[in-house]
């Protein structure tokens, strides 16, 4: 399918309208809850126009609007705010278990991804996109402004997936810039080679400068396999192949697994301060990702 037409199926005019619907209600949100001026120790600031005041004698002369002066022949000055300006980081995870055999993981991760990108681009943040499988590759360079947006949508709908996934290499290797507070964003269903991967390449997170989100992706099904009988399973990233009995009591203990493997990356982040955050497939996308955003994200307060 030629990549104009997969972003014109992934992100159709109303899912970019639910995303500006989205906006306006964390603005609204944002508004309602700011009382007071808000210390941040992050870096890097830009200068919004706020609005006029009459000119005085202790004011500095380069403020004064000139064009205004011409039109009422009286002094203003233009007042301004300081707008923090960060840094989004958002890293995709596109191996193979991504995308097969639940297409769905695929679709969320990237409408989570061009959602996410989109409120940073409104904001006036610089945004990075990345990938990640067997290593992390730097996607698409910093960009700033709303009109990038179509820029960033052409490209995700075209990003092949498949591959291995090498956690400890990605999250090891990740070097986010420094120059401005960042706010990471993990998109990945985390399953590595060994059950434990995840969990064990966090301590690399945990050095990450700035504020980390790892939002892990998964099927129902994944969690509650329908299975029982001779079944045969595919690894479908390493294609190694594997038949056996399952039984209920194997499916018992399959389920009792994923929830000490859910359990482990929620207690591994939360001892490393990074926020952790279960997205199912099957959750309504929009109550999800203000679910995400309100869970102290710097991301939604400049909004």
């Amino acid at each position: 399918m030629p990549a104009s037409q997969e972003s014109q199926e992934l992100f159709d005019p109303q899912f970019l309208d639910r995303l500006r619907a989205l906006f306006f209600r964390l603005r609204k949100r944002r508004q309602l809850r700011r009382k007071g001026v808000q210390s941040t120790t992050a870096t890097g600031f830009t200068r919004e126009f706020k609005d006029f005041r009459h000119y005085t004698h202790n004011d500095d002369y380069r403020a004064i609007d000139w064009l205004l002066y011409a039109r009422l022949d009286r002094l203003f000055i233009r007042l301004y705010e300081e707008v923090q300006e960060f840094h989004i980081h958002i890293m995709i995870d596109t191996s193979g278990s991504m995308a097969e055999p639940f297409a769905e993981k695929r679709l969320m991760s990237l409408k989570l991804s061009v959602a996410l990108a989109y409120l940073g681009l409104v904001s006036q943040h610089r945004v990075t996109l990345y990938t990640m499988n067997d290593k992390v590759v730097n996607a698409l360079p910093p960009l700033k402004g709303q009109g990038n947006i179509q820029k960033i949508i052409d490209y995700v709908s075209a990003l092949p997936f498949g591959g291995l996934t090498d956690l400890e290499t990605c999250f090891k290797e990740f070097r986010p810039s420094r120059q401005r507070f960042g706010i990471i964003f993990v998109i990945s269903d985390l399953f590595g080679p060994e059950v434990g991967a995840a969990a064990g390449a966090l301590r690399h997170a945990a050095s990450w400068p700035g504020e980390a989100h790892l939002i892990h992706v998964f099927h129902p099904w994944e969690q509650h396999p329908d299975l029982e009988g001779e079944i045969e399973l595919v690894d479908v990233e390493t294609e190694e192949m594997r038949r056996l009995w399952f039984t209920k009591r194997d499916r018992q203990r399959y389920e009792k697994e994923f929830e000490k493997f859910l359990g482990d990356l929620e207690h591994g982040c939360l001892s490393r301060q990074i926020d952790y955050i279960n997205w199912m497939t099957d959750q309504p996308f929009e109550e999800m990702f203000l679910a995400l955003l309100s869970r102290g994200s710097a991301l939604a307060g400049s909004s």
